[in-house]
């Protein structure tokens, strides 16, 4: 997990993301990532679609729970660029419960890009080696 994570959103829990133990599901997690991880591209002007240029997928994820979440809960995402490769990097996630400040899970995807027109893989667009570097 990178020291810094700088951009951040809030999301709630809804009633929906509840699983059978009536806390939120792991299922659901990867969702509320999701829509994090969207939301740090349009912030930065991006989409998955067109990422500096580029397309991207998802190759894997990796959540880690350190507490239980619930309905209604609103979590902080603070999102980052970690482990920056020739054609990948991770993007990392803190999630944390606005009400106490407590550390829900942490959680990263690791991201391949793709040249738009053939599929192959690409270096890191130079915008998202910008981003990973910080603020000049």
């Amino acid at each position: 997990m990178p020291a810094a994570l700088p951009f951040a959103t809030e999301l709630d829990v809804r009633i929906t993301d509840l699983n059978y133990g009536a806390h939120l599901g792991n299922d659901a997690m990867l969702r509320l990532v999701h829509e994090a991880r969207w939301r740090f591209l349009v912030h930065h002007g991006m989409s998955e679609a067109d990422c500096g240029g580029a397309r991207l997928v998802l190759a894997d994820a990796a959540i880690v729970y350190r507490a239980e979440a619930f309905a209604g809960d609103r979590l902080r995402f603070q999102v980052g660029i970690g482990d920056l490769a020739r054609v990948s990097c991770d993007l990392c996630y803190r999630a944390t419960r606005l009400h106490d400040e407590r550390l829900v899970a942490e959680a990263k995807t690791g991201l391949v890009f793709l040249d738009r027109a053939t599929g192959r893989p690409i270096e890191v667009p130079a915008a998202v080696r910008a981003l990973a570097a910080g603020p000049a």
